[in-house]
Formats: structure tokens, C-alpha cells, sequence
């Protein structure tokens, strides 16, 4: 079935929005606000349906080339047929929309929170990190790429336009290499990451394995020839699976971990451990938390979720007594090491957030920076029992973030601004940061 439709908005996800013609949403994937097409309906359920583009009508105003080769194959950059503004206005639309729909806000209320995303100063060229996936086929060749949109099968892509410039063409080099060092054996290599900082000039190759026997010296310099800027090359050993519970991590050859620059400190990061792919993005996080928290000096702050002190080391260096929380033990070891080179005292608690934060009272300010899910149940009630005038939350999750405002709205808190930060232009994905003061 195909129907004529005018796509009316970008959903918080790779598709635009529009309505059939019996009134039901239609998500349909690569459209763009504005764009009339005729539709193909491929997926028809109670309440909504999905949809492909089965000719282009009238292109919306709003549509861009893409610069992109891989376009069409990967799916990694949903965004990019639309320009930067109008992917900024949608990602705050979506904001918006999150905290009307799932957060309970008066609409105009919600419009006046949420302020215009802070753009990205590289719209292209942003990453510090690619991450590609690694099987070996039936007939014993290594198959490495991309996971293409909604599947896992994997794009065979040369470069990555999303990538610094020293990483961008890493997919091609590495293949090449790994596949050279493997020959018809299975290493039992299922990841392949690669990060690079413009900054210090950093690069690391990280290889994970599977637990068992490796040609350590062999790898070592067969990936040193690909990519012979790279200053440390490690295996990591664990399970493949969502889990990805690590083992142990090798130094190849080199540092054995990777430094970045950010916010004036040093910060150095296992190839295990979280660090935000856009550096530059990541500071004007920094700068929103502390703004938003106001004045530090002398206050007891925590730090929830912490990671490699993305937060927590500036807010010592504003003056802040910080504690942080970290569940990762990978995070944990660099956010100690990284404390220290950084000469910021920070009291660093290895655990579970909705665990530690119990045990402790009399903050005078927190962060908050969860993985997508956003809180666990009843963390929200422990940080009201703690008492922080104010919380800053940052959030990659519009959902779970909206989610979450509801149960800070009904523990005693107000939310007092919204700031979006476009981390990742030519994708749908935005961070937020919110501030809530205590009633």
C-alpha cells in the first residue's frame, strides 16, 4: 500500500513523521520535514505503521547532499540528509516533546525551558573514537565494519567522515592489517577500537579477543606498520555479548592507554573505559554543569556515575570537595590515576551508584551522568534524601530523561533549565544538560 503524505517533523530516531490517511502516525525512514513523497507502508501495527520512500515528490527545502560515500550502506549518519540547523532545531523539538509528552510539562512551559542545542563547532571530523565490529566468515576471512541500521549485518566502509583525521581512514588500514595477521585462523577477534586526539596526537588501537592463545609480537607489528602514528596498541580480553565482562587487558606495544585533553586537564583513558567521542562538545558539558551549579568553592559535591573524571576533576580544581561514584573498574583505575596527574582531590568510591549514594549525606550539589537508561529505581529518592540544593543531570537519553524530571518533580526538586549540547551532529543523538534546584 503507498499513499501520498508531507512529512511534518523528525521523530527522536533515523525517521521523519508524518499521518496516513485514517489519521495514524507514520514513521518513515530517510524523509525529511517538508519532504511530500509517496510512501510505501511496510509495517502496519495498532496504533502506528513504518515506512520507506517510493518516490521523492517534492524535496523538502530543508535536504542536503550527503559527503558521505557510505552513505547508503552504513546508516550511521541518519541525520545527514538535513542541514545543521534544521537538525538542531529538531533535536530541541525532541527535547521538548519528551518533556511534554513523558515528563507531564505544560506545553508552553516545556518551550520555555528548553533552550536551542549548542552546536558543534566540527559538523563533520568530530569523532575521537570509532568502534568496528569483527567476525570471521565461513570461509575463514575476517569480516570487519560497521553495524549497518537495524541489523548486524556489517557495512564494509573504507573511511568515516565522522571521524579526526587521523582515525578516518583507520577502517580500511585495519582490515587490511587484521586480516594479513589472522590468515585462516580464527583469532577470535570480535572488536576492533580505535581512538585519536587532535590534541595531544594520541592513538590507540584496541583488539578484543576472545580469551585464548594470540601472536602478541606479531600483532604488535603488523598494526604498527598499518597505522604507524599509533602511540599504543592492547588487547582486550573478554566475552563477546552485550555483557563484554573484560578479563584482562594486554599492552601490545606503546603507552598501553589513551590521552586526551579536556576542560585544561589531562586526562588518560583504558581502552575499557567511557570517554565522550567529541572533546570539544565534551568541555561545553563541563562548562554547563559548573555553570549551572554555580559557585563550588568549598561545597561537598558528588559525583554519580563519574567515569574518568570528566566532572569530577574540574569541579575539585573550582575548589569543590567531590566525592565520585564509579561502577566500572576500568573507570575507576583511570579516574585515580587521572586525579592524580590532574593534582585534584577527589574521593573516589568504587561501586554501584543506586548502592553508594545511600551512604551519603549532606551534599551540598551532584551530578548526575547515567548511561541511556538513565536512573535506577529509587536512586532519585536516595538523592532527595541526601539533599543537594542543587542536581545538574546530564543525559544522552531524551526519554529516560523525562522520565526521570517526573521523579524529581515529585521528590522536591524543580527543574530550572534545559541546555541541549549537540555531541553528535548528522545523527539524532543529543545530550542534555538540566539543573533542579531543591524546593
Amino acid at each position: 500500500m503507498t499513499e501520498q503524505i508531507t512529512l511534518e517533523r523528525m521523530g527522536n530516531d533515523a525517521s521523519a513523521i508524518g499521518h496516513l490517511e485514517n489519521g495514524k502516525t507514520i514513521f518513515v525512514a530517510e524523509g525529511a520535514p517538508g519532504d511530500v513523497a509517496l510512501v510505501e507502508v511496510v509495517e502496519e501495527k495498532a496504533t502506528f505503521a513504518r515506512g520507506s520512500i517510493a518516490q521523492l515528490l517534492e524535496p523538502s527545502p530543508l535536504r542536503v547532499a550527503s559527503p558521505c560515500p557510505f552513505a547508503s550502506m552504513c546508516g550511521g549518519c541518519s541525520w545527514q540528509h538535513l542541514s545543521y540547523e534544521a537538525q538542531l532545531s529538531a533535536k530541541r523539538d525532541n527535547v521538548v516533546a519528551a518533556l511534554t509528552r513523558l515528563g507531564h510539562f505544560d506545553a508552553e512551559i516545556a518551550d520555555e525551558l528548553v533552550k536551542m542545542p549548542l552546536r558543534s563547532k566540527r559538523e563533520w571530523g568530530y569523532r575521537n573514537k570509532l568502534e568496528l565490529n569483527a567476525k570471521t566468515d565461513s570461509h575463514g576471512k575476517l569480516q570487519m565494519g560497521f553495524c549497518a541500521e537495524g541489523s548486524h549485518d556489517l557495512a564494509f566502509v573504507e573511511s568515516c567522515p565522522l571521524a579526526h583525521k587521523p582515525i578516518e581512514k583507520a577502517p580500511k588500514a585495519l582490515r587490511g592489517a587484521l586480516r594479513y595477521l589472522q590468515g585462516s585462523s580464527d583469532l577470535g577477534i570480535f572488536r576492533v577500537g580505535v581512538r585519536g586526539s587532535v590534541r595531544t596526537k594520541d592513538l590507540e588501537i584496541a583488539l578484543w579477543t576472545k580469551p585464548s592463545s594470540f601472536p602478541r609480537a606479531q600483532a604488535a607489528k603488523t598494526l604498527s606498520s598499518a597505522l604507524p602514528q599509533a602511540t599504543s596498541i592492547v588487547r582486550v580480553l573478554a566475552d563477546p555479548g552485550k555483557a563484554r565482562a573484560v578479563k584482562k587487558v594486554e599492552v601490545l606495544s606503546g603507552k598501553g592507554m589513551w590521552e586526551e585533553q579536556l576542560s585544561g586537564n589531562k586526562f588518560f583513558t583504558s581502552a575499557p573505559s567511557f570517554f565522550q567521542v567529541n572533546t570539544a562538545q565534551a568541555e561545553k558539558l563541563v562548562e554547563q554543569v559548573m555553570e549551572g551549579l554555580g559557585g563550588v568553592k568549598g561545597l561537598l559535591v558528588g559525583d554519580l556515575y563519574a567515569g574518568g573524571g570528566t566532572f569530577s576533576i574540574p569541579l575539585s580544581k573550582a575548589g569543590a570537595d567531590v566525592i565520585a561514584i564509579e561502577a566500572a573498574g576500568s573507570s575507576v583505575r583511570d579516574l585515580r590515576r587521572n586525579a592524580e596527574i590532574n593534582n585534584a582531590d577527589v574521593d573516589v568510591i568504587g561501586g554501584d551508584a543506586a548502592r553508594e549514594i545511600k551512604n551519603i549525606g549532606g551534599l551540598d550539589v551532584l551530578v548526575v551522568d547515567p548511561p541511556r537508561a538513565g536512573l535506577a529505581n529509587g536512586v532519585v529518592e536516595d538523592i532527595a534524601a541526601a539533599a543537594p540544593t542543587r542536581v545538574a543531570y546530564v543525559s544522552c537519553n531524551a526519554t529516560t530523561w523525562a522520565r526521570d524530571v517526573v521523579k524529581f518533580e515529585s521528590n522536591g526538586y524543580q527543574l530550572v533549565s534545559v541546555q541541549p549540547v549537540d555531541l553528535f551532529p548528522q545523527t539524532f543523538h543529543c545530550e542534555v544538560v538540566s539543573i533542579f534546584q531543591r524546593l
